[in-house]
């Protein structure tokens, strides 16, 4: 079985992933008092958010850390997918450190120290564009699958032909497939 995934992405895949896991685990071990404090934080920059109660926003949050966690980690989740949760996760994050204040410096995108802990995460961002970027690039990289099917036709004039690889294989017949599908 081939692997949706490249070699060259399971380092930024790995180091994401664990992190977030990580992150997720923890935060679905969280109190009450660590919900108050995530979901004040979270709900102060994206006001809908305050319609949930906080702990309901923290299991919701945790459960949604583990399952992008779980998708970096797991190779057969496709990493255009898994990069395209990656980047709305961390642009999230990074909306938070914008709109913080406090986050950073007066009328300057350097962070603060406050702001230091979420200002990092720009990393993710980075591993989650490079990820989206080399699967959009080299999807244009490969050649077109080529499907060659060889039967000998009825001599019914009435008789169906194969619809497809999958007919023509129940029925006996020859299939060449070449390309990125073969």
């Amino acid at each position: 079985m081939k692997l949706p995934i490249k070699g060259r992405h399971i380092p930024g895949r790995i180091a994401a992933g664990a992190f977030i896991l990580n992150s997720g685990l923890e935060k679905a071990r969280g109190d009450e008092q660590t919900a108050a404090m995530v979901h004040g934080m979270a709900s102060g920059t994206y006001p809908f958010l305050g319609k949930m109660k906080s702990t309901q926003f923290l299991k919701v949050l945790s459960t949604s850390e583990i399952a992008l966690g779980a998708a970096l980690l797991l190779p057969v989740v496709p990493t255009l997918a898994a990069g395209a949760g990656l980047a709305a996760f961390s642009a999230g994050l990074l909306g938070l450190y914008l709109r913080t204040p406090g986050m950073r410096q007066e009328g300057s995108l350097k962070p603060t120290q406050q702001g230091t802990a979420i200002a990092k995460d720009i990393w993710m961002l980075g591993i989650a564009a490079g990820f989206i970027v080399d699967e959009i690039v080299s999807a244009k990289d490969q050649p077109p699958t080529r499907t060659i099917m060889i039967y000998d036709p009825p001599e019914d004039d009435d008789a169906m032909a194969p619809s497809g690889p999958e007919d023509l294989a129940a029925q006996g017949g020859f299939v060449i497939v070449s390309g990125p599908e073969a």
